[in-house]
């Protein structure tokens, strides 16, 4: 296997605060992780390091072969497929689905004269039909429900076949039902062999879905336990993690969490 990504003891310090703190992982470029922890954990502080948004102030983070640092990371973010909020926002609220997948060929967000080659458009339609999203492609993203647009997104980042996917709380702001359609759609990707390596951020491990393989929790920026999520994810990890005694149950592939309640004593 390859190593996509490599951390040795990365940190990241903003004004004088250590947001993250000695973090060394390996990811597999058949992996597929999630990373879990409170507000302020340092989840997408990691996430930026991963998708060469910013460097580490100490340490190592090695990216599909190369070292950030030395490397161009406007060459190195195509290779890349990053999801999250602050993404979603910069596309138009007018711009057709189709436009918003095929846009990410050129890196871009809006289109305008870019010119598209059949393959292009021949890619744009086979991944909205595998994200489920085929029949929104002359919608605008404005008009779609924020399950949609999550889908919709999530195919823009397929786009250009990247070696890694970075999606950052995806299931962020769904109800129920719209989770639970998320939650397949990834569960579908991650057992896809043709996938590429996949870094999940949650809060939630409700919103792990199946065929994940490994799991990294932080707690303060600090590592509290990773590695397979068979044996790293216990309920003492991830009662550090959080900060209060949970129970974790794992049943038909999912994952349930909520707060130990202390037994009453009779008298």
């Amino acid at each position: 296997m390859t190593g996509v990504i490599e951390l040795a003891e990365v940190s990241v310090v903003r004004d004088q605060q250590t947001i993250l703190d000695s973090v060394s992982m390996t990811i597999e470029e058949d992996e597929r992780w999630v990373v879990l922890g409170p507000n302020g954990a340092g989840k997408t502080t990691l996430l930026q390091v991963l998708g060469a948004q910013i460097h580490p102030t100490t340490g190592v983070a090695g990216l599909l072969g190369e070292v950030l640092g030395t490397v161009d990371v406007f060459e190195l973010r195509p290779r890349i497929g990053f999801t999250s909020a602050a993404v979603a926002e910069r596309i138009p609220r007018s711009e057709r689905v189709r436009d918003v997948v095929v846009t990410a060929s050129y890196a871009v967000v809006g289109r305008w004269r870019e010119e598209y080659d059949a393959l292009d458009h021949e890619r744009a339609r086979r991944l909205m039909a595998e994200l489920g999203v085929a029949r929104l492609a002359d919608r605008t993203f404005g008009t779609l429900s924020e399950g949609e647009r999550k889908r919709v997104q999530i195919a823009r980042a397929l786009m250009t076949d990247p070696e890694l996917l970075l999606l950052d709380e995806p299931a962020a702001g769904l109800d129920l039902g719209g989770r639970e359609d998320l939650v397949g759609t990834l569960a579908l990707l991650a057992a896809d062999i043709d996938a590429p390596a996949i870094v999940l951020v949650s809060h939630h491990v409700e919103e792990i879905p199946p065929g994940f393989t490994h799991v990294l929790m932080l707690r303060g920026g600090a590592m509290v336990e990773c590695g397979p999520i068979e044996t790293s994810l216990t309920e003492s990890a991830l009662s550090e993690t959080f900060g209060m005694p949970l129970l974790l149950e794992h049943a038909d592939g999912r994952w349930h969490a909520r707060r130990r309640v202390p037994a009453h004593r009779g008298r």
